[in-house]
């Protein structure tokens, strides 16, 4: 990924689908790291972080993650999921943050110069198109190297670049080790149309 020292650069992270293609690669992301090496690279105007909560639970799983975020250079947007129940009659969560990350792309396209997506959902290809005709790079991090690929076609050509997420492992990530999973990055909502 081209930035150079005077980009306004914005990070805006899908978590769930993050989460499912670095589960799929069986890594972590050091998001520290991550918004520090952009930070250091071009003028890092916000990091974005997306993701669904349930509410009402004395703990969540995922609140100590938001915790981390929050305290370390990130803005976070939640919102609460929602249950449902399927035709088979189970009871499934819903927690959807496109509209979110779309609304804030567009807000934000007036005062930055390059968009870092973080996502493969070919929902925001439209999006990407938008903020492009308003004059801003637009590059997407996700996956092709996983089973099967995490980035949509369609997304992954609208960007003016893509960038492997397998192959920011070694800067951002580590290897899962099975005998000690990680206890922050465990729930993720489903998402589901």
């Amino acid at each position: 990924m081209i930035l150079y020292p005077t980009d306004r650069v914005a990070l805006f992270i899908d978590g769930a689908n993050l989460y499912s293609a670095a589960k799929a690669l069986n890594a972590d992301l050091d998001f520290k790291k991550l918004v520090g090496s952009f930070g250091e690279r071009a003028v890092l105007t916000r990091a974005y972080y997306y993701t669904a909560v349930i509410e009402g639970e004395e703990f969540s799983p995922i609140r100590p993650l938001i915790d981390f975020l929050d305290y370390n250079g990130f803005t976070v947007v939640t919102k609460p999921v929602k249950r449902f129940t399927d035709g088979q009659g189970q009871t499934r969560i819903k927690g959807n943050m496109d509209i979110e990350i779309a609304v804030d792309m567009l807000e934000l396209a007036p005062h930055i110069d390059h968009a870092v997506l973080f996502s493969g959902d070919g929902d925001f290809r439209r999006v990407v198109e938008a903020v492009q005709a308003r004059g801003v790079r637009v590059t997407v991090v996700s996956s092709m190297k996983t089973q099967p690929p995490h980035i949509a076609d369609e997304l992954r050509r609208q960007a003016d670049a893509f960038v492997e997420l397998a192959d920011m492992l070694a800067e951002f990530g580590r290897v899962r080790d099975p005998l000690h999973p990680p206890s922050l990055r465990t729930f993720v909502p489903e998402d589901r149309d």
